[in-house]
């Protein structure tokens, strides 16, 4: 099977563009819908670090550390680099003897306006905090000194990617057929689409046992705090927010999305070929309305799916449309 057309950009009454890609919702049974290829492999990226935490939390590390909801929900979270997201990790890290140099993620200008203008104006330069992955690499760090590994936590073969990729394998249910570097320089296992929505699936509906309370533990924290998981003007933080707690959703580089709706025990995982970002959060929306989770006449539909889209002097200059048969 091949990719099948997602969403598509209509202008002046013509079709322009199209964004192909799969999506797959499963239940702890297996699949219940999918579009396009089930079983098309993808690096998940930025949308697997619920996974990645899950051996934070297992081994212990996150209840001998103290960690409290708001640094779990960091640990999962590919933020903005806002003031709110800077100064937690930072605290996080001091309060277990660490600082921003013993991260291994690297810098990048924050996403946050408001940071990345002070920044500027101070003729200041980012630091490892902005980066969108820092809280993940709090919990790498705090695992790490949990394991006693030495100080280059990102490398394949060290105790706490091995621990990561070990849990990656057994909630998707899947051997990686291989890896990739990804932006913060940690090992990204890949997997099927199927895989993916498979482990979301798991998260929605966990079981007994340091794995099924892990997993309770970080969707509450991310359902908790959603401003941590992303921030402000971001699909995360705004879809979350619109289901008041009742789904969480992760994307991913190069268009991956991921919800996981505990009170339909479901997973979904989705995947734009061409990578572009307002396909899959337009199609992440279109599956949770789709699942009845988020009320087709919410704002947050419009930003995301339905709204007009327009140039800068604010004239509509097209739509974003569900290709025909997605969802059914």
């Amino acid at each position: 099977m091949s990719a099948v057309d997602l969403i598509e950009l209509w202008r002046g009454g013509m079709l322009e563009s199209v964004h192909r890609g799969h999506a797959v919702i499963c239940d702890p049974s297996g699949v219940v819908e999918a579009w396009g290829d089930p079983g098309a492999v993808i690096f998940p990226r930025s949308s697997c670090k619920m996974i990645q935490a899950l051996p934070l939390l297992e081994s212990g590390a996150a209840a001998a550390a103290g960690l409290r909801p708001e640094q779990l929900a960091l640990s999962c979270a590919s933020h903005n680099g806002a003031a709110i997201h800077v100064e937690r990790v930072d605290s996080w890290l001091k309060n277990r003897g660490l600082s921003e140099r013993d991260l291994r993620c690297g810098s990048h200008m924050p996403g946050d306006r408001i940071e990345a203008a002070r920044l500027t104006c101070a003729g200041a330069s980012p630091c490892q905090l902005h980066n969108n992955c820092s809280g993940k690499h709090a919990g790498f760090l705090t695992l790490n000194q949990h394991l006693g590994g030495n100080s280059e936590y990102v490398e394949l073969d060290h105790p706490v990617q091995l621990a990561c990729k070990a849990a990656f394998e057994e909630v998707t249910g899947e051997t990686s057929p291989g890896f990739g570097i990804d932006g913060c320089s940690a090992p990204n296992h890949a997997g099927t689409i199927t895989g993916l929505a498979r482990a979301m699936a798991a998260f929605a509906a966990p079981g007994g046992g340091a794995r099924g309370e892990a997993m309770a533990s970080l969707v509450q924290a991310m359902c908790a705090f959603p401003e941590l998981v992303a921030g402000e003007g971001r699909a995360c933080t705004a879809l979350m927010r619109a289901m008041q707690g009742r789904v969480a959703v992760k994307t991913g580089a190069e268009a991956v999305f991921v919800a996981i709706i505990p009170e339909k025990k479901l997973g979904v995982a989705l995947k734009i070929l061409d990578g572009g970002t307002r396909a899959s959060e337009a199609a992440i929306t279109a599956l949770l309305v789709h699942l009845g989770v988020l009320d087709a006449g919410h704002p947050v539909v419009e930003t995301y799916l339905t709204g007009d889209q327009k140039n800068w002097r604010g004239i509509v200059t097209g739509q974003l449309r569900r290709a025909k048969g997605f969802p059914a």
